[in-house]
Formats: C-alpha cells, sequence, structure tokens
C-alpha cells in the first residue's frame, strides 16, 4: 500500500533562532517546499509585504477573520503587543498547489498543524541564550533593550516547552547555519517527506 507523502511540517524556535532562514534556505534547494504565510496584527518592518511575509491586518479585521473560521488558531505575543495566527485562505491554497507546506509558528501553532494536518514538528534550539542575544541584537540594533532582554526571558520558556512538545529538537550555534540545515533535511528524509 502506497503512503501519501507529508505535505505539511513546523520549523520552529524562538525570536532570533534563524527558523525562517532555515526554511528559506530549504525551499531555495528543495522547490517542492512553501512557507505558509501568517496573519498578524504587527505593523510591517523594513521591506515586508502584505500577503508575502505577513498578512498584515487590524486587530478588528484579525479577529472579524477569527469568528470567520479563517484563522483557526491564533496567539498573542505580550512583548509585541501583536497576534499571530494561521490563515486559512493561504495554507489551503498553498496545500492545494501539491507541495510540501513549512509553517514557522509557535507552539500552540505546532500542536495544530500536528493535529490537523499530521506534521512534523521540528524545533531549532540554540545552544546558548548569549548566542541567540547577540544575535537579536545584531538583527535590530534599534530594538530597545528592555524588549531584547524580553524576548531572550520568552525565549528560555519556549526552548524549557520543546524539549517534551516537538518531534524533533535541532541544535544550532553561532557559525553553524549549513550544519543546522543538514540535520533540518536529515530529519525531515527520515520522516518520510519527500526532499
Amino acid at each position: 500500500m502506497k503512503h501519501e507523502p507529508k505535505r505539511v511540517v513546523v520549523i520552529a524556535g524562538p525570536s532570533g533562532s534563524g527558523e525562517s532562514t532555515f526554511t528559506e534556505e530549504l525551499m531555495l534547494a528543495y522547490p517542492n517546499f512553501t512557507r505558509t504565510v501568517s496573519a498578524t496584527t504587527r505593523a510591517p518592518r523594513g521591506n515586508e509585504k502584505d500577503g508575502v511575509d505577513y498578512y498584515f491586518m487590524t486587530k478588528e479585521k484579525f479577529f472579524e477573520e477569527v469568528q470567520n473560521g479563517n484563522i483557526p488558531e491564533h496567539v498573542l505575543v505580550r512583548a509585541r503587543d501583536a497576534y499571530y495566527g494561521t490563515y486559512l485562505p493561504d495554507l489551503t491554497r498553498r496545500l492545494a498547489s501539491g507541495k510540501t507546506v513549512v509553517a514557522n509558528t509557535d507552539l500552540s501553532g505546532a500542536e495544530y498543524y500536528k493535529k490537523n494536518y499530521n506534521a512534523v514538528t521540528v524545533f531549532i534550539k540554540p545552544k546558548s541564550i548569549f548566542s541567540l542575544y547577540n544575535r537579536l541584537v545584531h538583527r535590530d540594533p534599534t530594538m530597545p533593550k528592555e524588549e531584547v532582554l524580553t524576548r531572550v526571558m520568552s525565549a528560555v520558556q519556549e526552548i524549557l516547552e520543546a524539549e517534551s512538545n516537538y518531534d524533533h529538537v535541532v541544535f544550532t550555534g553561532d557559525n553553524e547555519f549549513a550544519e543546522t540545515l543538514i540535520h533540518i533535511v536529515d530529519k525531515l528524509k527520515h520522516e518520510g517527506y519527500v526532499v
């Protein structure tokens, strides 16, 4: 009996762990992967584009979409005072294209994808909190110190929860991008994803 290929994978990690960069590289190396775009109430940053990086919405519009069933799971990220959630129209369209969909989400999103789409979940764990702190500061030097510290504390909590809630935990350190990507690809191959 032929098994259907797995169609959804979650690649998660604390802010600054590189989960979206790993996803971008995965899609470049393996064109059968695509990333689902989440909805958020935060404002766009820099060159971010609506429908490409996120679906940017007002809080009113966001909760209207929740009521309409288009955002089946969401979370408030207190450090950013913004809601993030799975945007079902985008996910459905990407699944209909026949590609394997990657979701970058938090633990509640990972649980949603696991329950509803039999997703395999991968958590990227920084080898040290110090390197995570440095990455956050380097990525956005204008970020207030209080926000950096809040994100680091959130990351510590996420890391503690990850151990028992994700299928795979992949470690990453400074200057280990390629090795980490290889580990992620190996996990996906082992789980039966077509890469």
